[in-house]
């Protein structure tokens, strides 16, 4: 498919709006497959730990992992998109994932599962990080900040219907035709971007020059104090998502009880969650600034984790009250990720594909160290966990006050 200059208007009624509220759903689509191939298989954990005579740390690992070749692969996929345009690395990288995800389905190691799934992330982060990159190619900081709200909506549907598709496949087989399904999965987003997604990046847009070029794209991005202190907020947000990811399935089902048929549901309802806040946020846009929006949502998700901690601690409320303020917590986020994103790569047209890039890598790193972490506290209690969050999400807020607090000075 050739470069589309029409993609590059702005949007108003007709066959423009509606081409990009497509490119939105197609978009929405390619970055959560990441999110989808994050929770689809958190069911099976018990499982996979009892078939391979390991711990539920050594499975947690293979969490860990991912997210970190989500974070590397970026570096990649990031300066090459902004070198050769947005379709090439798409393609590649899912190439790679659906070879990987059909690697874990047939290993009979843990070591080589864990491998595996370092090359799935690594593979899927091509996803993540050019679909922020074409954002950015065709909008501006607010209509991008309701595009990536748009595309948080669509994505919201990859952890509502995850692990419910993961106990599904679990009842009719084993954990390895989850790794089977994500491969065909793979194989149908390659073909989503070959007929459903447009070059973005104009030719004449696309930076030249050697591997100092591209080196200097990254540095241009890293000195940027707006955007550094922003992707430090983004990164804290993401160690309270997947600190949660990586414990929900020992917290619910080993500590509270929650049986493994139901562990789909209760994962679903925050991810119904995340999507309500996503709807929220896109309306809320069009009376109130990204800046302003994302200081409340970050404000509202500090409060909510630390009644959250209070609660797991004082043992008040069993698991409703627990469920409650964590779906409260994971809600608000939804004001954090989008609102964060596009005033961060607002300065950055020219190097929009290393600013996407620099984002991924510290978010992924983030949430890889919380999932790490969330498997060394062991399955006794959920309060160490709960503890790990609130520090993420304080840490988080304490940046954005100090950013904001500089901007005003």
């Amino acid at each position: 498919m050739k470069d589309c200059p029409d993609f590059h208007r702005v949007p108003g009624a007709g066959a423009s709006a509606g081409r990009h509220l497509a490119l939105a759903w197609v978009l929405g689509s390619l970055s959560a497959f990441g999110p989808l191939a994050t929770d689809m298989y958190l069911p099976a954990f018990p499982k996979m730990a009892g078939e391979f005579g390991v711990g539920q740390g050594r499975i947690q690992l293979t969490l860990s992992v991912f997210l970190l070749g989500l974070a590397v692969g970026q570096l990649l996929w990031g300066s090459w998109s902004d070198r050769v345009g947005r379709r090439l690395p798409l393609l590649a990288g899912f190439g790679l994932f659906v070879l990987a995800s059909a690697w874990c389905a047939a290993t009979s190691s843990d070591t080589l599962l864990i491998l595996a799934r370092f090359l799935m992330g690594f593979g899927g982060s091509a996803g993540v990080v050019v679909s922020r990159a074409i954002v950015r190619d065709l909008f501006e900081a607010r209509e991008a900040a309701r595009f990536f709200s748009l595309m948080m909506i669509v994505g919201g549907i990859a952890p509502i219907v995850g692990p419910f598709l993961g106990n599904l496949l679990l009842a009719h087989g084993s954990w390895r035709l989850i790794f089977g399904v994500l491969s065909g999965l793979g194989v149908l987003c390659w073909g989503m971007v070959w007929c459903g997604v447009p070059e973005t990046l104009l030719r004449g847009h696309r930076l030249r020059g050697r591997v100092s070029s591209v080196l200097g794209s990254y540095g241009r991005v890293l000195a940027d104090r707006h955007f550094m202190a922003l992707t430090l907020v983004l990164g804290c947000m993401s160690g309270v998502l997947f600190s949660y990811i990586a414990s929900s399935p020992f917290v619910f089902m080993k500590i509270h009880g929650v049986p493994e048929a139901c562990f789909g549901l209760m994962f679903a309802m925050n991810g119904v969650g995340f999507y309500a806040g996503g709807q929220a946020n896109a309306y809320l846009l069009r009376r109130f600034s990204e800046e302003r929006l994302l200081r409340y949502g970050a404000a509202f998700n500090a409060v909510a984790v630390l009644l959250l901690v209070v609660c797991t601690w004082m043992g008040w409320g069993g698991f409703a009250v627990f469920f409650g303020l964590l779906f409260a917590s994971l809600a608000t986020l939804s004001f954090v990720f989008p609102n964060a994103t596009a005033l961060a790569m607002k300065p950055f047209a020219a190097e929009a594909g290393s600013a996407s890039a620099t984002l991924g890598i510290f978010q992924f790193v983030a949430g890889a160290a919380g999932g790490a972490l969330a498997g060394v506290w062991g399955d006794e209690t959920a309060l160490p966990v709960t503890l790990q969050i609130a520090a993420f999400a304080l840490a988080g807020n304490l940046l954005l006050f100090v950013f904001t607090w500089k901007r005003r000075a």
